[in-house]
C-alpha cells in the first residue's frame, strides 16, 4: 500500500482517469461485435472492421505519444479524449460501413476492453516521474488493478443495460446503441478530468544538464534506448498479435455463437474475468521483487496460455467459463511487470516515446488478427482455432522474451540487496 500512499494529487487523478477510461472500454467491448451484427454485418465484415479499428489507431497514437514530452502530456491527453468522443458519437449515429471505418481510423474506440489510444503511454511516463524506482512496479500493479476492476464493472454494466433494454421491448440494435452513446458520455467525462491536471505531469527536465550536451532524439523520440525499445516492441507486437485472436468482444461473440450466451451472461463472465485479472496483478510486485521482472513476466504467462487453448475444448458453458476464469486469474501478472520493465530500461526523457512505440507495436499486432478470427467464426468447424493459435503464439513469445532479456536487469535489480 505504500505505493498508493505516496501518490501526489496528479498521481491520484491518473488513477481516476484510468478507472473512467477502462470502465468505458469494458462497457463497450461486450456488445461491440453484437452491435455490428445487429446492423446486418457478417462475421467477416465484423472481423475486418475491428482489425481496421485497431490498426487505424496506431498512426495517430504514435504521433501523439512520441511528441507528448515535447508538446505537453496534458495537451495530448486532451486530444486523445476528444478523439474518443468523436468515435463514440459517429459509431452511434451511422450504419454506413465506410463512415464507421472513418470513425474507427481517426477516433479512439476499444473493441477489446483493453487500452487503445495514446493514454496509457503518457500516463505511465507521468507515473514513473512521480514515484521512485523501487515502488514503480507496485504502483503499476495497483494502476492495472484499478483498470481491471473498472473494465469488469463496465462489462457488467454494458451487458446489463443492453439486456434490460431488450427485456423492456427495445430492439437489439437500439439496446446496443445505448451502450455506444454511453461510451461517448464517458469520453466527455474523461476530457473534463484531463483538463484538471497540473503542469507537473509534463516532462520535468534536469536543469543542471547543459542542453548542448543532451543527446539528440534520433528516431521516434528515442536516442540511447532505441535498440532495446525496438526489440521489446517487436516481441510485444507478437504477443499482441496472438492476443488479437481472442479480444474480449470476439470472445463474447464466440460464447454467443457456441453456447447461445445472452448479453447479461456475457457481461457477468467478463466482470468475473476482469476482477480476477486485477487481483492477480497485485501478486506481480512481490514476485518481481523476489524473482525479477522478466522471470515474473514469463513464468506466470506460460500456464495462462495453456488454459486459453483449453477453452474451446470444454463441452459445456459452465466448464468453458470456469477455464477462462482460471486463465484470467493468472494471465495479467505480466502486465505491470512489462510496463515497469519498459520504463526502467529507458532514459526519463524517452519514457513517453518508449511506452508509445511499444504500445503502438502492440496495437498493430493486435489489429492484424481479428480479421482472421472473423473468418474462423464464420465456419462452425473452425470456432476453436482462434484460441489454439493465440495460445501457441503466446508461448513462442514467452520463450523468446526470456532468452533475449533475462540478463538485462532494470536498476532496482542491480543492487546488492536484490537476491534472485
Amino acid at each position: 500500500m505504500d505505493s498508493i500512499h505516496i501518490l501526489t494529487p496528479d498521481g491520484q487523478r491518473l488513477f481516476a482517469t484510468r478507472i473512467i477510461r477502462l470502465f468505458g472500454y469494458g462497457f463497450l467491448s461486450v456488445v461491440m461485435a453484437l452491435y455490428l451484427a445487429s446492423m446486418g454485418f457478417g462475421e467477416r465484415q465484423i472481423g475486418l472492421l475491428l482489425t481496421l479499428t485497431l490498426l487505424g489507431d496506431t498512426i495517430i497514437s504514435l504521433w501523439i505519444t512520441t511528441n507528448a514530452d515535447r508538446i505537453g502530456r496534458k495537451r495530448m491527453l486532451l486530444v486523445g479524449a476528444g478523439l474518443m468522443i468523436f468515435a463514440g458519437v459517429l459509431f452511434a449515429l451511422t450504419r454506413n460501413f465506410y463512415l464507421l471505418l472513418i470513425a474507427a481510423t481517426i477516433g479512439v474506440i476499444s473493441p477489446s476492453g483493453n487500452e487503445v489510444g495514446p493514454f496509457l503511454a503518457i500516463e505511465q511516463a507521468s507515473l514513473s516521474q512521480l514515484v521512485p524506482d523501487q515502488l514503480r512496479t507496485g504502483v503499476f500493479a495497483w494502476y492495472n488493478l484499478a483498470g481491471s476492476f473498472a473494465t469488469a464493472a463496465g462489462a457488467l454494466c454494458g451487458g446489463l443495460l443492453s439486456g434490460k433494454l431488450q427485456a423492456a421491448g427495445f430492439s437489439d440494435f437500439v439496446s446496443y446503441r445505448a451502450v455506444i452513446l454511453g461510451y461517448s458520455l464517458i469520453g466527455i467525462l474523461l476530457l473534463l478530468m484531463f483538463a484538471s491536471f497540473s503542469p507537473s505531469i509534463n516532462l520535468q527536465k534536469d536543469r543542471s544538464i547543459d542542453p548542448s550536451l543532451e543527446k539528440p532524439r534520433a528516431f521516434l523520440g528515442l536516442h540511447r534506448s532505441r535498440g532495446v525499445v525496438l526489440r521489446l516492441a517487436g516481441l510485444f507486437s507478437l504477443d499482441a498479435f496472438a492476443g488479437g485472436f481472442v479480444i474480449q468482444s470476439l470472445v463474447a461473440y464466440w460464447f454467443h455463437l457456441r453456447f447461445g450466451a445472452d448479453p447479461i451472461v456475457l457481461g457477468s463472465i467478463f466482470f468475473g474475468a476482469n476482477i480476477l485479472a486485477g487481483v492477480s496483478a497485485l501478486s506481480a510486485p512481490w514476485l518481481a521483487k523476489r524473482f525479477g521482472l522478466i522471470n515474473t513476466m514469463v513464468f506466470t504467462h506460460l500456464p495462462s496460455n495453456i488454459l486459453l487453448m483449453l477453452v474451446p475444448l470444454m463441452p459445456s458453458l459452465p466448464l468453458a467459463i470456469l477455464v477462462i476464469l482460471l486463465r484470467f486469474s493468472i494471465s495479467q501478472m505480466d502486465v505491470p511487470t512489462r510496463q515497469s520493465y519498459t520504463m526502467a530500461v529507458v532514459a526519463p526523457d524517452e519514457r513517453s516515446a518508449a511506452s508509445g512505440v511499444t504500445g503502438v507495436a502492440r496495437t498493430i499486432g493486435a489489429s492484424l488478427s481479428p480479421i482472421f478470427t472473423g473468418i474462423f467464426l464464420a465456419n462452425p468447424a473452425l470456432l476453436g482455432f482462434p484460441f489454439f493459435i493465440s495460445g501457441g503464439l503466446k508461448i513462442v513469445y514467452d520463450l523468446v522474451l526470456y532468452r533475449s532479456f533475462r540478463s538485462a536487469k532494470p536498476p532496482e535489480e542491480q543492487g546488492p540487496n536484490f537476491v534472485q
